[in-house]
């Protein structure tokens, strides 16, 4: 630890979206961490983020920082996924404590480079699946762990990606391509299927899936359809015009995600431009996209429970809702709100989830107060160098995204995959 209170010093690798969140979380949280330098090419995220953490070092490349002495006790690094590789393994080389964005990387080689880095050099590790340290995961845990429901005999999962999303994120943005950044599983998903495995407390044994790109290709484009949004004249009745999605945000006042990757600083005019000259005001059926927008996975386990994971775009958007099947009962949740019935009984109970949101600060409830919770998990195993309070270990993470490798696989062989 360093510093005069023994709070945690950070770097930000990294000052786009994911980067911010887990910085506004430590700026609300003085008396435990502290942002000392960050890293970014774009000068005005720099900027943005030394005026959030007054007296931060600011470097357009993060190996600017690697070559001094010791400047933090952690780095978190929330780069692109093509991106992570080199500082994770260089700062854990330098001997800081890391906290990688998932994935890891975008290869299954990659990641046992990572996580062979972490252990070779023994810091604190941490990936952001935060849907370990959603508040429902925790409650639902609990029953499954007290045999509320019996054993667990099978689990429907479901990700809304929400139509929206899926067009700024994976069909515009900067996960479209699979060569570019990763997989659609690996790179929006690895989480889900950690979690599956969490809850369900057993390692798989086989996977399969099924997914494509069904609907944003080019021959499905409409007729009279511009490249453009700004120049298009079905924008008033297209759902997934540029201008309607972004104008929204606008319009609810909502100037963070996703206005902040279009424009550094949000506003009508920025956005208005970056619509007409940037990537996201194309079309959705005339960019370079290859991701699938819709996959299923199939998942058995030791002892032969199963489960299904269901990743479509063709939502609106909102949290994730499980329904887990048991010899004794039944739960079903949708990240707030949890109904179990027991079969002895006949009784059906609901639970509310209370989610923890800052008012001054709401985007501290993302992934149902996953993000907030990961980061005081993380930093109360920094500052106490007790990794319990790490939600998954280096090497559950990477049987995690083994398993996304492994689904990959088996769509695109078309066959099930054994997982030793």
């Amino acid at each position: 630890m360093g510093g005069d209170d023994d709070v945690v010093r950070v770097i930000l690798v990294g000052a786009g979206i994911r980067g911010d969140i887990y910085g506004h979380w430590i700026a609300e949280h003085p008396e435990r961490a502290r942002v000392v330098a960050v890293a970014d090419p774009d000068p005005e995220r720099r900027a943005d983020a030394v005026l959030r953490h007054p007296g931060a070092v600011a470097a357009a490349d993060w190996r600017e920082l690697i070559t001094r002495p010791k400047v933090a006790d952690v780095a978190i690094i929330t780069t692109q996924d093509a991106q992570h590789v080199a500082p994770a393994v260089a700062f854990a080389e330098a001997g800081y404590d890391i906290l990688l964005e998932k994935p890891i990387a975008p290869t299954e080689e990659e990641c046992r480079r990572v996580v062979e880095a972490v252990r070779h050099n023994k810091v604190v590790f941490g990936v952001c699946h935060v849907l370990r340290y959603a508040p429902y995961t925790q409650v639902l845990r609990d029953m499954v762990a007290s045999g509320r429901i019996g054993e667990i005999v099978s689990v429907d999962h479901l990700e809304p990606v929400g139509f929206a999303h899926y067009a700024h994120s994976y069909v515009r943005g900067n996960w479209r391509r699979a060569d570019q950044s990763a997989p659609m599983l690996l790179a929006k998903s690895c989480h889900d299927l950690d979690w599956l495995r969490f809850m369900v407390g057993r390692p798989v044994r086989s996977i399969s899936s099924f997914g494509g790109l069904k609907l944003f290709r080019p021959e499905n484009k409409p007729a009279g359809a511009a490249d453009r949004c700004t120049d298009c004249t079905l924008q008033q009745t297209c759902a997934y015009s540029a201008v309607r999605i972004y104008n929204d945000h606008l319009a609810a006042g909502d100037l963070h995600w996703p206005l902040r990757v279009l424009t550094p600083r949000p506003d009508a005019e920025s956005v208005a431009e970056a619509l007409r000259s940037g990537p996201y005001g194309r079309c959705v059926w005339a960019c370079d996209n290859d991701v699938v927008d819709h996959q299923v996975v199939a998942l058995e386990f030791e002892g032969g429970a199963t489960a299904t994971f269901t990743m479509t775009a063709f939502t609106t958007s909102r949290p994730r809702q499980t329904h887990l099947f048991g010899t004794l009962g039944e739960i079903y949740c949708d990240g707030t709100r949890i109904r179990v019935t027991d079969f002895r009984t006949r009784r059906t109970e609901t639970l509310d989830v209370e989610v923890p949101v800052s008012p001054d600060d709401p985007l501290l409830s993302g992934h149902v107060g996953g993000d907030a919770g990961l980061m005081d998990a993380f930093i109360r195993a920094v500052a106490t160098r007790d990794t319990g309070w790490i939600g998954a270990s280096a090497d559950e993470a990477l049987a995690a995204h083994h398993l996304v490798f492994a689904a990959e696989q088996s769509r695109r062989e078309g066959r099930t995959v054994s997982i030793d």
